[in-house]
């Protein structure tokens, strides 16, 4: 970075180019960070009235958190973890990739050196799972830019998590109306967080005040990852978890409901038919009474206390029915009442939206229950469901991959390595790499390459005659310039190695058999 553009770092802010005013839209850019939208201008904590907003995404966060506890949420988090994140020995999780930046090897050197700190820094070798699982439950990730304030050209010192229910980000606009089209132009005047040790979900209202609840942070100081999900207002950042809240709280309000009703209806009940004669209303109450009293066993133990009690006084949806009978009747009767038939339809619907919830998860079903049989051979005979699951996780490590390209951009800047402007030119084109054991890949690729090979074999005999070799090499089997270059330079050692040149094996083998003819002579003789 060039000394005349300043360097007033984390407080801090590092000054860029700045835009002319000339570059405006009628239309606001759309944000996918969930940041709380005021109006630029007045006094800081006064202006602002987050009630509501703030609190209700700091308990969705908590609302996620809970989710991903119950058993069918845990193990689909676990399958898209366990997918996206790969850890093995002696393998990085994650790799840098700048082939198609076009800067110095040297700069590359270094950039992918401060590119692995950042990765030290995280202990990401260790702390990948938890460190995903996180952002993938939570759908966003907070982490203080710790820095040297006195020595800040030796770049990040820390990287420190901090809870997303005690951060917000705030973005001042400053809208204007065009002369011409009276079109209203936003503009962003400021961004910065708001952090609050008690959290922003408290109290009637809800930082009313910030200038004494919370502490203004610089944006600079936060490095802040979304999962790109937003409400349909854009004011709260969603979670991946967010579509399978619905179809959590169905399947466990009819899973209740099938305990209540195997409870109350499984059970066989009996009804007592007591004939009462000839006796009066009141006599007859009381006479039934006595016999309930009389049958009725209600003597429970006390756990608590030791004791023997007699509950008889209770009445549960268990106990058996008593129904007086006139005379006239068939007397006294004691008939059974059948438990409840519906219990199998009951547990066909906890399945239905079981399913339900897995297609919410969009994780395969084949992969969450016990009784589905995940079909592991040729690649076509993998689901659609799997290919789907193969692209989601290549998107969301895409999002995630912002936590790397956003401390990668504060430390290049920070040791100078790169301008602003200069990052600015190249982030775009820096991607990432990570480590795959996606068994469905292996198949795939085995796959193309085994169709490849067998076109091969059709054209063969028009090699030569109708089809040049190096078009069957470019156009069936996908090589490329170098590609063809490179085997056929391999090709050339092999042609050396008797171990792979058929002429040198039969050559071999033919001396060696005329040895052994002359050996087996000279004995004769």
């Amino acid at each position: 970075m060039s000394d005349n553009q300043g360097w007033s770092l984390f407080g801090f802010q590092i000054k860029r180019k700045p835009q002319p005013d000339s570059i405006r839209s009628f239309t606001p850019e759309i944000k996918d960070d969930g940041a709380v939208v005021v109006a630029a201008g007045g006094t800081f904590g006064q202006y602002i009235d987050l009630d509501g907003t703030v609190r209700t995404e700091a308990e969705l966060v908590a609302k996620y958190r809970e989710m991903a506890l119950q058993p069918e949420i845990d193990r689909a988090v676990n399958e898209v973890v366990n997918e996206a994140i790969v850890v093995e020995d002696g393998d990085h999780t994650i790799e840098i990739v700048l082939d198609d930046i076009e800067i110095d090897d040297k700069i590359k050197q270094i950039i992918d050196q401060e590119f692995n700190g950042i990765l030290d820094l995280l202990d990401f070798q260790n702390q990948a799972y938890d460190i995903f699982r996180k952002w993938y439950v939570e759908g966003r990730q907070y982490f203080h830019a710790v820095i040297d304030e006195k020595r800040p050209e030796e770049g990040l010192k820390e990287l420190r998590y901090v809870d997303p229910r005690k951060i917000r980000k705030i973005r001042e606009v400053q809208k204007t109306k065009d002369r011409n089209t009276e079109a209203v132009i936003e503009k962003t005047k400021s961004e910065y967080y708001i952090y609050n040790e008690k959290g922003l979900n408290y109290g009637s209202k809800v930082m009313s005040n910030l200038g004494t609840t919370g502490v203004k942070i610089h944006a600079d100081s936060i490095i802040h990852v979304t999962s790109g999900l937003t409400d349909q207002n854009g004011l709260m950042g969603l979670s991946y978890l967010h579509s399978a809240i619905k179809p959590l709280n169905q399947l466990r309000a009819l899973e209740d409901s099938a305990i209540i009703y195997h409870l109350s209806r499984a059970p066989e009940r009996r009804i007592f038919y007591i004939d009462i004669g000839n006796l009066p209303k009141i006599k007859a109450e009381q006479y039934l009474r006595d016999m309930m009293a009389k049958y009725k066993n209600r003597l429970s133990y006390d756990a608590q206390t030791g004791e023997i009690r007699d509950d008889r006084k209770f009445m549960t949806m268990l106990e058996d029915y008593w129904l007086p009978r006139r005379e006239g009747g068939r007397g006294t009767e004691i008939s059974v009442l059948s438990g409840g038939t519906a219990l199998p339809q009951l547990l066909q619907s906890v399945e239905y939206f079981e399913d339900r919830l897995y297609k919410a998860l969009q994780v395969p079903i084949t992969r969450l229950k016990p009784d589905a049989v995940y079909s592991i051979g040729r690649a076509t005979e993998i689901t659609r469901d799997e290919v789907n699951f193969s692209k989601f996780v290549d998107r969301i490590r895409n999002k995630f991959s912002q936590l790397f390209l956003k401390a990668l951009e504060k430390q290049v800047i920070l040791k100078r390595i790169a301008s602003p402007e200069d990052w600015d030119a190249i982030k775009g084109k820096v991607k990432f790499r990570y480590l795959r054991d996606n068994y469905f890949a292996e198949l795939k690729e085995m796959e193309i390459f085994t169709d490849r090979m067998n076109r091969v074999q059709l054209a063969e005999p028009f090699a030569g005659k109708y089809l040049s070799h190096t078009w069957i090499r470019k156009n069936i089997l996908k090589q490329t310039d170098e590609e063809i270059e490179l085997m056929d330079e391999q090709i050339r050692i092999d042609m050396q190695n008797p171990l792979y040149n058929q002429d040198l094996i039969m050559q071999a083998q033919e001396a060696q058999a005329q040895a052994e003819a002359n050996a087996n002579k000279n004995r004769k003789r």
